[in-house]
C-alpha cells in the first residue's frame, strides 16, 4: 500500500474530484442549487434574479427584492453609444465579432473603480458600511468625509460623484420604488442621506446611482463582495442594444475620424 506523504496529503484528498454544496445537475432527472431542486421547486415559481442571487449568494431573496434589482439593472444600462463600454459594444458590433465576444468585452470595460455598477459597488458598499460603524462608535459625518482623499477639489468618495451631471435622474425614481415595494430606510440608506446633504451644501456633489444602491444593498444584509458579484453583468443590455445597432452597419462607420482629428504630442519625426 502507497504510504502518504504528508505534504501532499491536503491536495491528494481534492485530486480529481469536485467538491461543492453549490449546486449539482443530476443528469435526466434534476439539478439542484444550494439544496433546491430547480424543477421541483423553483422553476416558475422564481424570477430569474431571484435565482441569480441564489447562485451567488445562497439566500433565496423576495419578488420584491428581486424586483427592486431588476430595475435597478434597467438604469445601470442606458442604449447610448456615447457610455464608455457601449462605444466597444457599437466598435464590436460593426466590425462583426460575436455577440459574446462584444458583451463580455463591454462588461470588463465597466468593471472600473470610476464607474460601471459592478465594482464600483462594492467599493461603495464597503464604504458605507465601514461609515455606518464609525457613526455607531460616535465619528461625526463631518470627520468622516474629511478623511476621504480630495480629488479635482472634492471628496472622492465613491457613489458620490457623477461624471457627467451632478444631479443623476435614477434616485428618485429608486426612492419611489424602495418605497412602493415597501423596504423602510436602514442605517445605511439614512447615513446616505446624510452624507449627500453635506456634500450637496460642501461641495455641490451629492449621491449617485452608485451610493444609493450601495446603501440599500447593506440594508438587505449583502456583503461588498455579494454586491459585486450580483451586479457583474449590470451593463451587459446597453453593451448588446449598441452592438445590435451597429452590427449591420458598413465597417468604420461608427464614429469614424480624419488625420487631422488626432492631436499627435509625441516625438518629431526625425530624418535618418
Amino acid at each position: 500500500m502507497k504510504q502518504k506523504n504528508k505534504l501532499t496529503e491536503y491536495w491528494d484528498s481534492k485530486r480529481n474530484k469536485i467538491s461543492t454544496d453549490i449546486g449539482k445537475w443530476i443528469g435526466g432527472q434534476e439539478v439542484y442549487i444550494r439544496n433546491h431542486p430547480l424543477f421541483a421547486e423553483l422553476f416558475m415559481q422564481y424570477s430569474y434574479m431571484q435565482i441569480q442571487v441564489l447562485n451567488v449568494t445562497g439566500k433565496l431573496i423576495s419578488k420584491e427584492l428581486a424586483t427592486w434589482l431588476e430595475n435597478n439593472f434597467m438604469c445601470m444600462s442606458y442604449p447610448d453609444a456615447r457610455i464608455w463600454c457601449n462605444q466597444i459594444g457599437a466598435l464590436a458590433g460593426m466590425n462583426a465579432t460575436s455577440p459574446s465576444a462584444a458583451i463580455t468585452a463591454g462588461v470588463l470595460a465597466a468593471d472600473s473603480r470610476a464607474y460601471g455598477g459592478s465594482l464600483t459597488t462594492k467599493l461603495a458598499m464597503a464604504f458605507i458600511q465601514q461609515a455606518v460603524n464609525k457613526i455607531a462608535m460616535g465619528q461625526p459625518v463631518e470627520q468622516l468625509i474629511a478623511e476621504a482623499p480630495i480629488k479635482h477639489g472634492k471628496p472622492a468618495i465613491v457613489g458620490y460623484v457623477r461624471p457627467v451631471d451632478k444631479k443623476d435622474e435614477r434616485i428618485l425614481p429608486h426612492q419611489r420604488m424602495t418605497e412602493n415595494l415597501g423596504f423602510k430606510k436602514g442605517p445605511h440608506l439614512r447615513l446616505s442621506e446624510q452624507l449627500s446633504t453635506f456634500l450637496e451644501a460642501e461641495y455641490g456633489s451629492g449621491i449617485n446611482i452608485g451610493g444609493y444602491t450601495a446603501a440599500f444593498l447593506s440594508d438587505q444584509g449583502f456583503t461588498p463582495e455579494e454586491g459585486y458579484q450580483i451586479k457583474a453583468l449590470c451593463v451587459a443590455s446597453g453593451v448588446a442594444a449598441c452592438f445590435s445597432d451597429n452590427v449591420n452597419h458598413k465597417k468604420h462607420e461608427f464614429l469614424p475620424k480624419r488625420c487631422e482629428d488626432i492631436r499627435y504630442t509625441g516625438p518629431q519625426i526625425r530624418s535618418l
